[in-house]
């Protein structure tokens, strides 16, 4: 479910072509993760296997820039895609790598992830420098400005961002700490959409809003593109400083309206026909509403901790990323200056996340969900632990040792716990 913001570890080396008109980058990610087996009484449809796994996911990517007119870029992204994670996404709520998409591969495929405008108009105030970046010229922005995107593109891109998580090809690698758990966000099976958002940046404080549509029907490889189905969302960040050093609280809502099936109308229906209950079944017109807290502080010059709370109303299915209802994630990143590397990266993050008592109900029922589904359920909150180095070996090379231990995988505390084993290798060209 990747989805890049313009600044991470990953993406700091200068742009191999940058011109007045033009720039291109380009990166390549190679992720290996291993589990062993693990207790395991019984599995369903969307099980984590019982079984030795060593998956990989690899993609190459190229950032195209070109310069329009005053204030106005064009990027396009095309890349090429290939692998499986762990289970083939399925099995965690919580899902172990964000590299990894909700379909997999054997031989290498095309797609184009980002094709957008942006166009920023500088309003006024004090100006800062920006670096160039992947989807991202260098120049300057003023202290208030608006900043308008339209077109394909992930809504993580622009939302939900924090320096410290938010980046598998850079920093931690699990679903439900680069990304809010409970933020059900629109996009396709890679987590991509089309939509416009806004931002409007104003001394230390940024509103956002955005219109995007969701997919066909939830966790579809095709997107909406009528916006018969779609997704509002709006975002107030607040900078501060403390002691002297940058901080950030965002508070994020949004709302997503499409055809969802309740779980407790799965039910019935089940109860009735002496069946399973499939929310696919019971899908109708409805709105499913939730928020976002998320926090990050630097504690030093090379460390920062953050925080992320997530909840979504759970009473129907998720749409589009993951089975969360409520999440909550903390954790810090450290720089390694302290021990000579500079450029290494440090990171330990724990999350737990949870249902709702009516989506709780359903999979105990035997209900299937985006990512999870035992067949049965001993209901008790999924608790992840994810730690990793980022070792920078060059400017533009970094290997990355990861480190995740999951209990109660898919919220069943029949099964697990598991512990995966990933090594990430990131190349930027």
């Amino acid at each position: 479910m990747l989805a890049c913001g313009v600044m991470s570890f990953a993406a700091t080396a200068q742009a191999a072509i940058e011109t007045d008109d033009w720039a291109i980058y380009g990166q390549s990610t190679l992720v290996t993760q291993y589990h062993n087996k693990f207790k395991a009484p019984y599995e369903g449809t969307n099980s984590l296997p019982n079984q030795i796994e060593h998956p990989e996911t690899f993609d190459l990517t190229a950032y195209i820039g070109r310069r329009l007119w005053q204030g106005a870029e064009l990027w396009a992204n095309p890349e090429i895609d290939q692998g499986f994670g762990v289970g083939n996404t399925f099995g965690v709520a919580g899902y172990p790598s964000g590299e990894a998409y909700k379909l997999g591969a054997h031989h290498p495929y095309f797609r184009l992830p980002r094709f957008f405008v942006r166009q920023t108009f500088n309003l006024g105030g004090e100006e800062r420098e920006v670096e160039g970046a992947p989807n991202q010229f260098s120049g300057k922005l003023s202290e208030d400005s608006i900043v308008l995107t339209i077109g394909k593109f992930s809504i993580v891109d622009i939302f939900d961002t924090n320096t410290y998580a938010h980046d598998p090809r850079g920093d931690f690698l699990n679903w439900s700490i680069i990304d809010s758990g409970a933020f059900d966000y629109a996009g396709d099976a890679w987590g991509f959409t089309n939509g416009a958002a806004a931002e409007w940046n104003t001394g230390s404080w940024t509103f956002r809003a955005g219109y995007f549509a969701l997919s066909r029907v939830p966790s579809s490889i095709k997107i909406d593109t009528a916006f018969k189905q779609t997704a509002m969302i709006g975002e107030v960040e607040k900078r501060y400083q403390w002691n002297d050093l940058p901080g950030k609280m965002k508070v994020l809502v949004y709302n997503n309206h499409g055809r969802m099936g309740a779980y407790n109308d799965a039910i019935a229906l089940a109860n009735q026909n002496a069946t399973t209950p499939d929310a696919s079944a019971v899908r109708k017109n409805a709105s499913q509403p939730g928020y976002a807290l998320n926090w990050e502080q630097a504690v030093s010059e090379n460390a920062g901790v953050f925080a992320r709370y997530s909840q979504n109303q759970g009473s129907k299915e998720i749409f589009d990323f993951t089975d969360i209802n409520k999440s909550l994630a903390v954790g810090t990143s450290i720089h390694g200056n302290s021990w000579g590397r500079d450029d290494d990266v440090v990171g330990l993050a724990y999350v737990t996340n949870g249902l709702s008592n009516e989506a709780k109900n359903y999979f105990v029922a035997g209900g299937t969900g985006i990512l999870i589904g035992d067949g049965n359920m001993n209901y008790a909150p999924e608790k992840i632990v994810e730690m990793y180095y980022a070792y920078r070996i060059d400017p533009k090379l970094s290997l990355t040792l990861d480190y995740q231990h999951i209990q109660n995988p898919a919220y069943n505390a029949d099964r697990g716990p598991v512990s995966i084993v990933g090594a990430r290798i990131h190349v930027d060209f």
